[in-house]
């Protein structure tokens, strides 16, 4: 009996070192303490309180498994104590799954009460009955391969030296069996990562960088992040992962890909090429040359060297007085033959041109002298010149600055009548378009 006891004791210490398996696994040793109380108003008897129990049992399908049940009791009887042992082949069915959940069981074995079982077979004929039993039980999971479980069961041994009986078991199970490729503790039927050592936490999943978020969920599985960012790092607080952001180590917005913009052009600094400076998306976040300021982009001004308005497409308004003198009679000076002197008519309409040249003082105009055909026309020339100079000469005298006047000389060049014929001579003599200075606005 000893023997068999430290066999029974051996096999079970085995089986619970050597296998590290699941909860789900198929295979369950049990080891307990039971109560056996007999069911005979023939007999005086005591429950008896032992141990061990065991068993070891083996899930089958949809809910059943079998397995093998041995115990051993002390049993007091009419004043006598008998020795109690019993083996059994169990039927069980789990009537649901779960961290807690009720079994149906039903069995066949033999039953011994003597007073010593030393002396011959374990199971001797003459005092062993053959039992059927009948119970119900409970299992807890409290661990991946520990379970707590209590039950109890109707044996009917009515037989020689046997009694109907009932036995009440409480005790640990330890499951295994199942398959764990990656040897991490936690079978494949319930790892979500069967071919990767894992964590039982995370389902069998590994955490490589140790931020709580397993590997299978983590889309930086090797950079340490946020669960807000599904396990990835965000380096300047942005709220934007540094995988997905443009610019990892400066604070920025999503709109920008996590870029700032220093500027508040719309550019975001990345690819602005002047980010401290707002600008325009279209010239890399760079503003237009302006070379006049007078807010009118070069690229977009008529006249860029000088201050207009945008309405006149970057050119000073239009002096519309001084238009309209150019385009008059009063625009024409005319000169005597063979000289350069103002006339008195002349330098009234000069002191008209100098009151609108200092009404409209970004307004700047060009002096065209000109010459009838009498003389040589390299004389013509310089006398077309020379009225030219005078009239800048008296309209500086008046004022104007210089700058703002330019000459141009075209000698006999440009008649207004035929110079081939003497009376067409005579008619250029004194029509004012031949002997003339232009003044003009300059375009």
């Amino acid at each position: 009996m000893k023997k068999l006891y430290s066999s029974i004791v051996l096999l079970f210490v085995t089986l619970t070192v050597t296998n590290a398996q699941t909860s789900e696994s198929p295979w369950a040793v049990n080891i307990g303490a039971n109560l056996v109380s007999i069911q005979d108003d023939s007999v005086d008897s005591k429950t008896g309180i032992g141990v061990p129990i065991l068993s070891l049992s083996r899930y089958i399908a949809a809910g059943f498994s079998i397995g093998a049940q041995y115990s051993i009791n002390s049993v007091d009887l009419n004043s006598t104590d008998l020795n109690y042992t019993s083996i059994e082949a169990i039927l069980k069915y789990n009537i649901s799954e779960g961290k807690v959940y009720p079994y149906l069981f039903t069995g066949y074995g033999l039953t011994n009460f003597a007073k010593n079982t030393e002396s011959g077979a374990l199971f001797p004929s003459t005092v062993s009955g053959r039992t059927y039993l009948g119970g119900v039980g409970l299992n807890f999971q409290i661990s991946d391969h520990w379970n707590i479980n209590a039950s109890s069961a109707y044996k009917s041994s009515s037989e020689r030296g046997s009694y109907n009986h009932l036995q009440h078991v409480v005790g640990f199970s330890y499951v295994f069996g199942a398959q764990d490729t990656d040897k991490d503790g936690v079978s494949d039927k319930n790892d979500v990562c069967p071919e990767i050592p894992g964590l039982k936490e995370f389902e069998g999943c590994p955490d490589t960088d140790g931020d709580g978020i397993p590997d299978n969920k983590d889309a930086c599985p090797e950079e340490a992040g946020s669960a807000e960012l599904n396990g990835c790092p965000d380096a300047d607080g942005d709220g934007i992962a540094d995988k997905d952001d443009a610019c990892p180590n400066a604070a920025g917005s999503e709109a920008m890909n996590g870029c700032p913009d220093s500027d508040g052009d719309g550019v975001a600094d990345n690819t602005d090429k002047c980010p401290n400076e707002a600008g325009d998306p279209a010239n890399n976040g760079c503003p237009w040359s302006d070379r006049d300021g007078d807010g009118v982009a070069d690229k977009d001004d008529t006249c860029p060297d000088e201050k207009g308005d945008a309405a006149n497409n970057g050119c000073p308004a239009v002096p519309e007085k001084l238009v309209a003198f150019l385009q008059g009679e009063n625009s024409i000076l005319l000169f005597s033959a063979d000289s350069a002197d103002i006339t008195e008519i002349s330098d009234a309409k000069l002191k008209e041109l100098n009151d609108l040249l200092n009404s409209y003082p970004n307004a700047a105009v060009i002096i065209e002298g000109h010459a009838s055909s009498d003389g040589s026309m390299e004389y013509n020339q310089k006398l077309s010149e020379k009225r030219a100079d005078s009239v800048k000469a008296a309209l500086i005298a008046k004022g104007i600055d210089a700058a703002r006047l330019d000459t141009a000389a075209y000698g006999e060049t440009k008649p207004v009548e035929d110079n081939n014929t003497s009376k067409g001579r005579a008619a250029n003599r004194r029509v004012k378009f031949e002997r003339r200075v232009e003044i003009r606005v300059v375009e």
